[in-house]
């Protein structure tokens, strides 16, 4: 089985952002580049997404904030965005898995 080439994805995710771009393209590339480059660069991304109010009132956000958090040690942080995204998500099953993450994080 083949590694995922994040790096790969990373640039795809560039490229997509320069045709169509949406914070929903950034929030995926900040993804990418945590699998590829770790979660602070990553953090970075997500919070400028925040700086900017794009996608204002998702779960979004805050769910892939929490696991960034999360992955660096910073568990208290992590906890409030993963309830917050509870908090925000429509989908009941859904809530409960990011209401179980958040209980993991103490």
């Amino acid at each position: 089985m083949e590694a995922t080439d994040w790096d790969r994805i990373v640039v795809l995710y560039e490229a997509l952002g320069r045709v169509a771009p949406s914070p929903v393209v950034e929030l995926n590339r900040a993804v990418a580049v945590a699998m590829a480059s770790g979660p602070a660069q990553a953090l970075a991304i997500v919070d400028e997404l925040i700086a900017v109010a794009r996608l204002p009132g998702s779960h979004l956000v805050p769910t892939v904030r929490g696991e960034l958090l999360a992955r660096i040690g910073r568990r208290p942080e992590a906890r409030a965005e993963l309830e917050l995204a509870a908090r925000l998500c429509a989908n009941q099953r859904e809530r409960s898995v990011l209401l179980r993450k958040a209980a993991a994080l103490g």
